[in-house]
């Protein structure tokens, strides 16, 4: 009779895996949705003739972020980054107070003046960036990356 040693050393190992006390997580019940786990990013402006941003923004990949877009009316002007919305989970976007919770974004656009605020989960590693649609201008777009 032949005794498969490894299936019964791999055996005991699950065993004794399975035997040990499951570890708390870093932050605490709420996971990687904990108060703790947060940071705010610097405004970007939509402006008509303005940059988007002062500079790129690097971002974490397991870090929820807020960030707010903050059109001032002198044209209607949107942002879109498929790629950067594909690479995040967005929790909520609040415009004038109210919440809402989407499935995805592909963009967002500003008829007048106002604030949006955008909560979401940086996921997907990589480099995005969130640009006004039809423009070629460096100042137009603001370059994402998620370590």
């Amino acid at each position: 009779m032949k005794i498969n040693l490894k299936g019964i050393l791999g055996a005991g190992l699950a065993a004794f895996v399975l035997s040990l006390p499951v570890q708390a997580h870093e932050f605490g019940f709420a996971g990687i949705l904990d108060k703790t786990n947060r940071e705010e990013l610097p405004d970007l402006t939509l402006s008509s003739g303005k940059p988007i941003s002062d500079g790129p923004l690097v971002l974490k990949s397991g870090t929820m972020y807020e960030i707010e877009i903050v059109s001032d009316g002198s044209a209607e002007l949107a942002l879109e980054g498929s790629g950067f919305f594909r690479a995040i989970w967005v929790n909520e976007v609040v415009v004038n107070g109210l919440e809402i919770r989407p499935f995805g974004l592909e963009s967002v656009e500003f008829d007048d003046e106002g604030t949006m605020e955008i909560e979401f989960l940086a996921i997907k590693p990589g480099r995005y960036f969130l640009r006004q649609p039809g423009s070629t201008g460096e100042n137009q777009r603001v370059e994402i990356t998620i370590q």
